[in-house]
């Protein structure tokens, strides 16, 4: 069982869940948001990472606009008071997006949690939406690398949720995540509303269908589609990461 390292008392839990894209991030992120005493914040260096990266991504010029897309201003605000003064905050970060100024190390009084997802599944699930040039787009090796420097300086390993575990039994992995968190179980996590929530970037019209459309976590899907030769490749330059980080997982 991991460890807790965070703050205590009367102090706020701050999680950094740190996903690559196309990996229930948004469900939990939703799950999350369902508990009455947490607070949610959807991919705050999503703007930092298009204006500095130049990445063709759908809507970037209009995600660009909608947010701060200064690093060391974006960073403050997550390390600041949380939103409506709740117990918690959950976070929904992407790795790759952390191309400027900002690192994982700069969250000291965050817990730090990994949700990962088997390549073929996160590359199918990707192409879908949108042009898949390269591995890095997807995270996998800056995860490792996250994961091991955060973990080597806790003393103890930050946890690893694996999405297909996950979603074979939501209500049993909720309690393990939970537990690993140091927070109570709420049942209220496994639901909520149909539709987009407050809280989703304006890029949920474009990439977050699936999850507006629904009201709880989906099934693992019961069969991957064929994958092109150039999507296999990705597949293949990302196994081994996600193998790495495969091996510390909960549950």
């Amino acid at each position: 069982m991991t460890v807790r390292i965070a703050p205590s008392g009367d102090q706020p839990l701050k999680i950094a869940m740190w996903s690559g894209p196309r990996n229930i991030s948004t469900a939990m992120m939703r799950s999350f948001s369902s508990r009455a005493d947490c607070a949610v914040t959807d991919e705050p260096f999503y703007g930092a990472f298009l204006k500095q990266s130049g990445e063709p991504q759908p809507m970037a010029d209009a995600v660009i606009a909608d947010m701060d897309c200064n690093w060391q201003s974006v960073a403050n605000t997550m390390r600041g008071p949380t939103p409506g003064g709740k117990a918690i905050w959950y976070q929904k970060h992407m790795p790759h997006h952390m191309v400027g100024s900002v690192d994982i190390l700069d969250f000291p009084d965050h817990v730090h949690v990994f949700l990962i997802r088997a390549p073929e599944l996160v590359v199918a699930s990707y192409a879908a939406k949108n042009d898949l040039r390269a591995a890095h787009l997807l995270g996998f090796a800056q995860m490792v690398d996250y994961h091991s420097r955060i973990s080597d300086k806790l003393g103890t390993c930050a946890p690893v949720i694996d999405s297909s575990d996950f979603l074979n039994d939501p209500a049993r992995m909720l309690r393990v995540l939970c537990a690993a968190l140091g927070i109570v179980w709420d049942p209220a996590m496994l639901g909520w509303k149909l539709g987009p929530h407050p809280d989703d970037g304006i890029w949920g019209s474009h990439w977050y269908g699936a999850v507006e459309a629904s009201s709880g976590f989906a099934p693992p899907l019961a069969k991957i589609q064929v994958l092109s030769d150039a999507a296999r490749r990705i597949v293949d330059e990302c196994q081994a990461d996600y193998d790495y980080l495969a091996r510390y997982r909960q549950g």
